[in-house]
């Protein structure tokens, strides 16, 4: 069957089986941001936001997104990117590979919860799994870019004597 969706603000098409999910029907699209980790639901890799919310690909059946909006984090690379230097400063990115579905659950739970305290950011964030880091530099990372982006911008104009 053919289905049409928005994929980072992109109208593609793709020809997909009743029980094909949305997982491989991404990465077939050249999104490989997104990846398989477990095939269980319980790992996170795989997440990507289906209308703006967080969901596992790897649960969610292809030909249910017709019509819908998908964002992987090839649709976000930059606020991904300026995230990930959080990451990187705390020595909490190691291996990477549970990088993008971390981030991208970070960057849905900026735009969901106004100003969430340690308790809601690990509630929020318990299904992403990383057997590298022990969590701690990763909660440091989310605390700094928070705390960044609430600081108020301040432009300064150059004086030229």
């Amino acid at each position: 069957m053919e289905i049409r969706f928005t994929l980072n603000k992109k109208q593609v098409t793709a020809e997909v089986n009743a029980d094909s999910v949305l997982i491989d029907v991404l990465r077939s699209l050249g999104c490989k941001s997104v990846k398989c980790g477990c095939e269980t639901t319980n790992c996170g890799l795989c997440t990507v936001w289906i209308d703006g919310k967080s969901r596992l690909s790897c649960s969610v059946l292809a030909a249910g997104i017709d019509g819908h909006e998908v964002t992987t984090m090839e649709g976000v690379e930059e606020e991904a990117a300026e995230f990930g230097a959080f990451l990187a400063a705390e020595g909490a990115e190691q291996c990477g590979f549970c990088s993008p579905g971390f981030i991208m659950n970070v960057l849905a739970m900026v735009r969901e919860l106004e100003d969430p305290d340690m308790e809601e950011i690990k509630e929020y964030l318990a299904g992403n799994l990383c057997r590298c880091t022990g969590y701690m530099g990763q909660l440091r990372a989310i605390k700094k870019y928070m705390e960044k982006r609430k600081s108020p911008v301040i432009k300064v104009r150059e004086v030229q004597g």
